[in-house]
């Protein structure tokens, strides 16, 4: 299902642990790391497709989170044209997405990469909030720094998060994904 200007509707969720870290999930098969998302089926709102998804890719159930907030607005991205399946390139641009920001409630143990049998990711880790903005695949990036910044505001304010906040300061950027990715002991979940 794509818009008028060839954007697929989307869903992108941020989850919070308790330090405020975010959820980050190393696609299946691929050195590439990103927030769960995915698209909207038709007749489902953005809070239903995001709740299927937050079940497909990371296996837990709407009693696991609390949403915090959304985005106000559909963030855009394009998606280069090496990237897009050959029969599709000439109508599809890429994402519009709605943003969530969810608050784990469950553990981490309440997660499973395997919840169906088409996974998305094949490891996973918890991540300083802004992290995922410097290691992100580039053509996602403006979109992540809106998401994050938009939503940054409703992070709790009791920890030490909330310094990149008060000052503007965002983590260095990194230029090998690698760096974040194949540490010994910093991955979670199933590999």
């Amino acid at each position: 299902m794509l818009d008028r200007e060839g954007f697929r509707p989307n869903v992108g969720i941020i989850l919070l642990n308790h330090k405020n870290q975010v959820f980050w999930g190393k696609r299946i098969r691929t050195h590439s790391w990103q927030f769960p998302q995915g698209g909207i089926k038709y007749g489902e709102t953005p809070e239903q497709a995001m709740f299927r998804e937050l079940h497909e890719e990371v296996g837990l159930a709407p009693e696991h989170v609390r949403i915090v907030a959304r985005t106000r607005d559909w963030l855009r991205y394009e998606v280069p044209d090496h990237y897009i399946r050959r029969e599709s390139r000439g109508h599809y641009k890429g994402q519009k997405q709605i943003w969530f920001l969810l608050q784990l409630v469950g553990r981490d143990c309440d997660m499973n990469l395997r919840a169906t049998d088409h996974p998305e990711f094949d490891a996973w880790r918890w991540n300083e909030y802004w992290v995922p903005l410097e290691v992100v695949i580039e053509f996602k990036r403006d979109v992540y720094q809106m998401a994050l910044t938009e939503l940054a505001r409703f992070l709790p304010r009791t920890n030490h998060h909330n310094r990149y906040l008060r000052s503007g300061m965002r983590p260095h950027r990194r230029d090998d994904e690698q760096q974040i990715s194949t540490q010994p002991g910093e991955l979670k979940g199933e590999l």
